[in-house]
């Protein structure tokens, strides 16, 4: 007997293939039959309407922490994800020594987005190897889990304090070897390195691994390649990437023999999709294989002046964010200083194009005599109060703390319908994999980690660039193949019952607000879906008619068990 039939529903498989009308049996975590089910069942599930399809794969998040005091891993849970993938960017929280776990934890505050509070109340930060962190979210899991061990944390833990501003001598990058060497042994899914000027940790200087050498990454992606059931991850920066960048990336596969996927890819001039998109043709010339991250909807950035992150990158900005808050809340009160930031805001680099105050959004405030304000442009604002626009904000922001949000209006493109029409050229390119949620970090700043429904509801069904079918393998197959996944990602007789049933003329992602529900107190931006009728890890019912069951069937994704070593054709 079966323990669950799920009868009539539209069955999208994952592989591309048209919808079909047919039943799944699961039996003991496992999909028993797909088509005709003729087997008798203790539950049966009527999906006449619905679409089935196999549990969505997240590439990229950052749940590393959140696990702890989140183990649901929500809002993912709420979105059809079944399998995520964390320690990205080369920020993992494993392996870890008491010297190093206050400096990552700051870190993390600073480059992810993460309130230092919350890490603090919300983590332990007593395990060591890479294996011991694992061994902790055993049996305490929502969704699949899976995490790659960040050089950030290798560094820090071998090198201590020369982590920053120094390169490593041999004996260093031989110890370094031997952690990850270590870490992928005990079920780390692979490595991860940024290089990206945007990763500045608590004291504003550069991450761990953005002093690291070239042939460094090189010596530890050679470390991945020796071990089975492996992946990369790498962040070379924004913009134009270089030549030598983008030989580097190119290296890193061939000399790892394993894939590897950048973040994050968006549309843009031709010029800069023909330079990033160029680095897997290097690639692939050379014998490796290098997959574009990129986005499922545009981004809208909820920024603020307390966390920094998008301000900092800004010209002449970066002195600022390694002020405490106060020290920078007196500095935003001087007229020089303010002048100072505007002009360096408007002269140049990658966030120029955002830098006209009135056209930002009040989005969220946390003083009830601003409530008004939230809505409203800056300008709007400036204008009432009789204020330059950058003024009005940052007295605002100063009433605040700096926790004041605001929304830039001119970023992200999202009506532009030839935007729209690039997205589908580049969720159709083989060069690329639909991801970067970037779920469990910027909390306070990016609601992506909806990105699932996303896709489903504005590049399915309202913008019509990407069929239904071909959305599904996108979000399953195609993630699962990248990392390698053993038996999931398609439905089929055998593999693991990790299933999504949703309304293909409802989903999408649910009003985005602000949740404070973080360890501490501290606040997030937080959205549920719409449209999502059930979601089934490993056989288990999880989410019930948008509300979660309160069951934990995930399993630790450990590498060579749970994953097979990627192909690179």
């Amino acid at each position: 007997m079966l323990d669950l039939k799920i009868k009539n529903g539209t069955i999208i498989d994952g592989t591309g293939a048209p919808a079909a009308t047919g039943d799944i049996g699961i039996r003991n975590g496992r999909i028993a039959a797909v088509g005709e089910v003729g087997e008798s069942a203790r539950e049966t599930l009527d999906a006449e309407g619905s679409a089935v399809t196999p549990g969505f794969v997240d590439v990229h998040t950052h749940y590393d922490a959140q696990v702890f005091w989140d183990p649901k891993l929500s809002p993912s849970c709420y979105h059809g994800v079944t399998t995520v993938f964390g320690g990205h960017c080369g920020f993992s929280i494993a392996p870890l020594s008491p010297e190093a776990a206050p400096y990552l934890l700051r870190m993390l505050a600073r480059v992810e987005g993460m309130p230092e509070a919350c890490l603090e109340a919300g983590v332990a930060w007593n395990w060591r190897s890479f294996g011991e962190y694992l061994g902790q979210l055993d049996g305490n899991l929502g969704l699949n889990a899976g995490f790659l061990a960040g050089h950030c944390a290798l560094r820090r833990v071998v090198m201590g304090e020369r982590a920053v501003g120094e390169r490593a001598n041999a004996s260093d990058v031989r110890a370094m070897q031997e952690l990850l060497s270590q870490s992928l042994e005990e079920g780390a899914i692979g490595f991860s390195s940024t290089l990206s000027t945007t990763h500045n940790d608590a004291d504003g200087q550069p991450v761990p691994s953005r002093h690291a050498s070239f042939d460094e990454i090189l010596d530890l992606a050679r470390v991945v390649g020796r071990h089975e059931g492996t992946s990369i991850e790498f962040l070379p920066g924004v913009g134009l990437f270089s030549d030598e960048v983008r030989q580097l990336m190119s290296d890193i596969s061939t000399e790892s023999q394993r894939p590897v996927n950048w973040n994050v890819l968006n549309p843009g001039p031709p010029e800069l999709m023909d330079n990033q998109l160029g680095i897997s043709d290097i690639a692939r010339r050379n014998g490796g294989k290098v997959v574009a991250l990129t986005m499922p909807q545009p981004i809208v950035l909820r920024l603020n002046l307390h966390g920094g992150m998008v301000f900092d990158a800004m010209q002449g900005w970066a002195d600022l964010f390694k002020l405490t808050v106060p020290e920078r809340m007196a500095w935003l009160a001087s007229p020089e200083h303010r002048q100072a930031l505007d002009r360096g805001a408007r002269s140049g680099g990658p966030f120029q194009s955002i830098s006209d105050w009135r056209r930002w959004q009040v989005h969220a405030v946390f003083d009830a005599a601003n409530k008004g304000f939230e809505g409203r442009t800056i300008g709007d604002i400036a204008a009432e109060q009789g204020k330059a626009p950058f003024d009005a904000m940052l007295d605002l922001a100063l009433t605040e703390g700096l926790r004041t949000s605001f929304i830039p209006l001119d970023f992200g493109g999202g009506t532009d319908e030839g935007l729209w029409r690039r997205r589908g050229q580049l969720w159709a390119d083989e060069r690329t994999v639909v991801g970067a949620s970037d779920a469990g970090a910027h909390l306070d700043m990016i609601d992506t980690f909806t990105y699932a429904t996303a896709l489903l509801c504005h590049g399915v069904r309202e913008q019509g660039v990407i069929t239904l079918e071909e959305a599904v393998r996108q979000l399953t197959q195609v993630p699962a193949a990248l990392f390698g996944l053993r038996e999931r990602g398609v439905l089929r007789p055998g593999w693991h019952a990790d299933l999504v049933v949703f309304d293909p003329d409802a989903v999408a992602p649910g009003t985005v607000g602000i949740r404070q529900d973080l360890p501490a107190g501290e606040p997030r931006v937080y959205a549920e879906a719409e449209g999502i009728h059930q979601v089934f890890v490993n056989g288990v019912r999880i989410l019930d008619q948008g509300r979660h069951t309160g069951s934990l069937p995930g399993k630790v994704m450990r590498s060579g068990i749970d994953t097979r070593t990627p192909t690179l054709d």
